[in-house]
């Protein structure tokens, strides 16, 4: 999965952004990374709601990829996957680091050249 660069609404980055848009699955995240491999239903013992509430964050969850389950017999055990996330990530510091380094290298020179032509009339 890889996000586009177009100013077109991009429906996974939609679903990233939607799915952590939503405290309690902010909160399940943060619960999976602190214990990868929690079962749903350890999960559910840290909400005041149902488990069957808790099972539709975690769908949603799923369904931008910002889970990832592996049943081990009647168990399903859940992991955080960040991917989307950097992807995220990427999409905008990639585009746009460079252009700000670039101008950021530029405003430093031409600081230091000021300074230093100061310091020459100084002397």
């Amino acid at each position: 999965m890889v996000f586009g660069s177009s100013t077109s609404s991009d429906p996974r980055c939609d679903a990233v952004f939607s799915a952590l848009a939503h405290a309690a699955r902010r909160h399940i995240i943060d619960l999976l990374v602190q214990t990868p491999g929690m079962t749903v239903k350890a999960v559910s013992s840290h909400f005041a709601m149902s488990r069957i509430a808790v099972m539709k964050h975690l769908a949603v969850l799923e369904g931008a990829e910002l889970l990832l389950s592996k049943k081990e017999g009647r168990e399903r055990k859940l992991f955080f996957n960040a991917v989307p996330i950097q992807q995220i990530y990427y999409r905008w510091t990639d585009q746009y680091s460079s252009f700000w380094a670039g101008h950021l290298t530029d405003i430093a020179a031409r600081v230091e050249q000021a300074e230093a032509a100061k310091e020459t009339r100084r002397a």
